[in-house]
């Protein structure tokens, strides 16, 4: 099936923006783009009063989380988890799956193509879980990177989570093994690849972290942890193993291209240079750092020392919102904000409108692993996200980029995944959006009379 997407304008791989442009797929992928007088096609998206760019990123969630958004809205980290631990020890097939179509719907709807999802909650005698997540996205139609996350660390052990909720690490390696089998697709253009990931240093051993790399690496599939996200997790690595978060990553084999972490807010200068060094990948998530109060991870000194940074929107927990679009609206305010704080004086200039997005795309692809994703050129899948330019918030600024950053867009008007319009005109194709959100009422009212919170 071909497909022809015609826009006002295309922002193209070298930020190049072409007016009245067009775009054509072919199975999936990229064949031409250009102007003038466009090439035929089975099937036409035409959206002259919109910005065409590359499909959003998404490289951190927890979708589960979106049955429990709205929880301890004023703790830290670990009071928060400390407060839904409890909650989640109450999930099962049925209401994952329910947020996780709620949380892949409002990425859609934001314009995000291709989304990971970090899910480390598997309670005794709940199966069905991972294959929820992984079927919930296959029927809206989202590019999906599911992690297959895990605690083994109770809280009898020195760890944070309650020792009901954690699992015996010899189960959680073989079904990690078990769902890479069953689910990875190493192909080009793949719709579903596999990560390995234990959920933190407070929650997994070193003993996990070890073998888990080792897995992953026997597999040829990425790793992905959270790491120095607040101060409460500094000083446990330090009370614990003697080491900040990032010595212990390297300590354990975590390091390496083949890596990204989630956060990376509490570095030094000498662990953002050794980060860049190992080649890894961080994920910048500024919402939900910002409604938990951890603090602002160091974009602009991590781009300028060459690492390989996204964006995520994390878990709906702390993050009720979840739209892409939005975070590169905060990244770029809290770029500027840090450097102010610094007494800098180019402070506007920490981080630009073009490069936000950047982080929201092709770096977020880049972090994923993922090389045939993240820009609009030719022989890349045809993941497009497009945003309109004539709503009262955007009209009238000359630069389409400059304007959905400054006035992020509610949701995006057309979004395009391996050659299929998945939103047209603002509204889910492939799932029914107000049936979606009745479920989602249903699981978190199950859920708050469960756990009776």
């Amino acid at each position: 099936m071909s497909l022809l997407i015609r826009a006002a304008t295309i922002v193209t791989c070298t930020g190049e923006k072409l007016e009245n442009g067009w775009l054509l797929s072919e199975g999936g992928e990229i064949k031409q783009i250009g102007t003038g007088p466009p090439p035929e096609a089975e099937e036409h998206l035409h959206e002259p009063n919109c910005v065409a760019m590359p499909g959003l990123v998404n490289a951190h969630d927890h979708m589960y989380q979106w049955a429990t958004r709205g929880y301890e809205p004023d703790g830290t980290l670990f009071e928060w988890l400390t407060t839904l631990y409890p909650v989640w020890a109450h999930l099962d097939a049925e209401l994952v799956r329910f947020a996780a179509r709620a949380a892949m719907a409002k990425l859609l709807l934001s314009g995000c193509t291709l989304s990971t999802d970090h899910h480390y909650v598997f309670p005794a005698g709940r199966p069905g879980i991972f294959a929820a997540l992984v079927e919930s996205a296959r029927e809206l139609g989202l590019r999906f990177h599911p992690c297959r996350g895990s605690m083994s660390l109770g809280h009898s052990q020195g760890g944070l989570p309650p020792d009901h909720l954690v699992e015996q690490e010899d189960h959680i390696l073989a079904d990690t093994e078990a769902m890479i089998a069953r689910y990875h697709d190493p192909a080009p253009g793949s719709m579903c690849r596999l990560v390995v990931a234990p959920c933190s240093p407070f929650s997994v051993s070193p003993q996990l972290m070890r073998e888990s790399a080792e897995l992953a690496r026997r597999k040829a599939v990425r790793l992905h942890t959270h790491l120095a996200e607040t101060l409460d997790e500094q000083r446990f690595c330090q009370e614990k193993f003697g080491r900040r978060p990032l010595e212990l990553m390297e300590e354990l084999g975590w390091t390496g291209p083949d890596v990204w972490y989630a956060h990376c807010i509490h570095l030094t200068d000498g662990e953002v240079q050794a980060v860049a060094a190992k080649q890894s990948g961080i994920v910048h998530c500024p919402s939900s750092n910002l409604r938990l109060g951890a603090g602002a991870c160091r974009v602009e000194d991590l781009l300028a020392a060459g690492v390989r940074v996204g964006l995520g929107v994390d878990g709906a927990a702390s993050n009720e919102d979840s739209n892409l679009a939005g975070e590169v609206h905060e990244a770029l305010f809290v770029a500027r904000l840090r450097a102010a704080l610094q007494h800098r004086l180019d402070a506007p200039h920490a981080l630009s409108a073009q490069s936000a997005w950047r982080l929201a795309s092709a770096g977020g692809a880049a972090c994923l692993g993922r090389d045939d994703c993240g820009t609009l050129e030719v022989g890349k899948r045809a993941d497009v996200a497009l945003f309109r330019l004539d709503g009262l918030a955007q009209t009238g600024i000359a630069d389409p980029l400059v304007a959905l950053a400054l006035a992020p867009p509610a949701r995006a008007e057309s979004v395009v995944i391996e050659g299929r319009v998945v939103v047209r005109e603002g509204q889910l194709e492939t799932g029914d959006e107000r049936a979606i959100a009745a479920d989602l009422r249903q699981a978190s009212e199950r859920l708050r009379e469960l756990s009776g919170v």
